[in-house]
């Protein structure tokens, strides 16, 4: 064994150990950091070059699988279902493969997928991607059209709200979130959209809805296709209120979700049909004040709207 390797397979211990320490305290903010960061790992050395990596291919495969289980460990104790769709004591069998990754020859104990290749960002790289958000040339690629790994049953639903009762002569409103245009959208990992309802100060006028993580990356763009229940109906909506759409994605460096990019649509803009609408540079301006376009690019979010009325 080289002393790269050795090196690797001591760190990769030492926080799959951490993780599952956290996990069996009842530390699950600990333990999921934990188990996300050491599967960014995995999947970075699962997506090297032959050359570059100190594994054979089967190896790479079998580390893949792992950063896979992590993942589904993390989601699992993200539920609000139940923490044992997959459960530590499995996780746990895990930590004797990882270790004698160079002599394991069996076969893997979970019928887990690799998580899909996706981009990984090198130290810095994320920065130079937002700060270069709006220039015209070059950009950071798309990424080749794939789909995020299966997660367990119920792990990234969001929380969206059912539709309200109708109320004779009052109008509802459904908004399909169809996808978002961004030149990186292959780089976006775990992304989803906060909504909310603003009124001209920024005060919340109905509970804030996250979507589940998105259904696909394609090209520009990163698809949703998913149904909002506005949590008001538009007759009572105040004057100069707006809804808002916060894209969100999930930053291994950092180790937390932040805001890319956010649209919002007036109450002159709520009519039935296709609407697609500007997306604005972070920080998200609730009161509408100081708004700075997110690129010069035809990129924007595109939305569905349904009026339900008695």
């Amino acid at each position: 064994m080289s002393e790269a390797a050795r090196s690797l397979l001591q760190r990769w211990g030492a926080s799959f150990r951490k993780g599952t320490d956290f996990d069996s305290w009842g530390q699950l903010v600990e333990a999921i950091d934990e188990y996300q960061i050491l599967a960014r790992h995995l999947q970075k050395e699962a997506q090297s070059q032959h050359n570059n990596s100190e594994f054979t291919e089967d190896q790479k495969k079998t580390i893949a699988k792992i950063a896979t289980c992590l993942e589904l460990r993390s989601a699992a104790l993200q539920s609000t279902q139940s923490q044992d769709e997959f459960k530590l004591e499995d996780l746990k069998k895990l930590e004797p493969i990882l270790k004698n990754i160079l002599t394991y020859n069996k076969e893997f104990p979970f019928d887990v997928q690799p998580v899909p290749l996706r981009k990984i960002l090198a130290p810095g790289e994320e920065e130079h991607l937002e700060f270069e958000e709006d220039d015209e040339e070059g950009g950071a690629g798309a990424g080749s059209p794939d789909s995020f790994p299966a997660r367990v049953p119920g792990a990234n639903e969001g929380t969206l709200l059912p539709r309200l009762p109708s109320e004779p002569g009052m109008t509802l409103l459904t908004i399909n979130i169809e996808k978002i245009g961004l030149k990186d959208a292959g780089q976006c990992i775990d992304p989803y959209i906060t909504v909310s309802v603003k009124d001209l100060n920024g005060i919340d006028l109905t509970p804030v809805q996250d979507t589940p993580v998105a259904l696909r990356k394609e090209d520009t763009y990163v698809h949703f296709n998913v149904d909002i229940e506005i949590q008001k109906h538009v007759e009572k909506l105040t004057k100069g209120a707006a809804i808002f759409f916060e894209f969100k994605h999930y930053k291994p460096k950092k180790r937390f979700t932040s805001t890319k990019c956010f649209a919002f649509m007036e109450m002159d803009e709520i009519k039935p049909g296709a609407i697609v609408i500007e997306l604005y540079k972070k920080p998200t301006d609730f009161k509408r004040k100081k708004l700075q376009l997110l690129t010069k690019k035809p990129l924007y979010l595109h939305l569905h709207q349904t009026l339900h009325k008695e």
